[in-house]
């Protein structure tokens, strides 16, 4: 597996930026639209789960559920900027990741922020 199975991001020309910060430098937020959200839930896959517990014996990473974690990050991303394009944003900021289990069969990513228009200052 290459580096790109384990990240996640926007790509360079994103018409909705998505920030961690509350401001963006060069930019000044004109209209603020509210929280928007984009939620995924995804279940085991019974041979990451077999493998997972083979190697919970010896130790070290689980690639399968590494690489599944970034899958169901990525989609609750492009949910939340669906979300955003939708109610007329341009920029999500202060954007966050909540990670949890779901009723003990699967895991359940949100990813978050505050929906935006920005502008050039």
């Amino acid at each position: 597996m290459g580096i790109e199975d384990y990240g996640g991001g926007q790509t360079p020309r994103a018409d909705v930026l998505v920030v961690t910060t509350n401001d963006v430098p060069g930019y000044q937020v004109t209209q603020v639209i509210g929280e928007v959200f984009g939620l995924t839930v995804r279940s085991r896959h019974l041979g990451s789960q077999i493998g997972a517990g083979l190697k919970s014996m010896i130790g070290g990473e689980l690639k399968g559920l590494t690489k599944t974690l970034v899958e169901t990050r990525n989609q609750a991303m492009e949910r939340l900027v669906d979300q955003a394009r939708a109610r007329g944003a341009n920029a999500v900021l202060m954007m966050r990741f909540d990670v949890s289990e779901a009723a003990d069969v699967g895991t359940e990513v949100c990813a978050y922020g505050t929906a935006a228009v920005i502008s050039n200052s």
